[in-house]
């Protein structure tokens, strides 16, 4: 009897988790794209990597209540020659006004993931390897 390994678990739901960067923000340099590896999410503490040199660990801090996640998207108001010539001397857009934004719920999360900088400390410390000694 073989066993089906193309079945799909149809009850998995997905799990946001918000990253938050604010403890290292101000002590570190972290360049625009710069490419990262974030390991062990079922862990209590995950690491994230950061290029090839920076490494941070994470500790999971239960929200309370839910966190919305929203997206923004700039709106630009169509301004044109229609307008112009409808409306001659009269300005219909404030121009000291910014671009509005459509905002969107992405999701909601119940957990925050919080890094700070990997010490050597957080490293779990390996033995030293001993000489083997043989018993006779």
């Amino acid at each position: 009897m073989e066993l089906d390994v193309t079945t799909i678990d149809h009850n998995q739901q997905d799990e946001y988790v918000l990253l938050n960067l604010d403890a290292v923000c101000g002590q570190v340099n972290i360049l625009l794209n710069e490419p990262y590896v974030l390991t062990g999410l079922d862990t209590a503490n995950p690491v994230l990597t950061i290029g090839d040199k920076l490494k941070l660990i994470g500790e999971y801090e239960e929200t309370i209540g839910t966190c919305l996640i929203f997206s923004d998207k700039v709106l630009y108001e169509e301004t044109g020659s229609s307008e112009r010539n409808l409306f001659k001397g009269a300005c219909i857009v404030d121009p000291d006004q910014g671009p509005s934004k459509q905002i969107k719920p992405v999701t909601s999360l119940h957990k925050i993931l919080k890094f700070r900088l990997l010490l050597e400390t957080d490293m779990p410390q390996k033995s030293p390897d001993l000489p083997r000694q043989e018993v006779n």
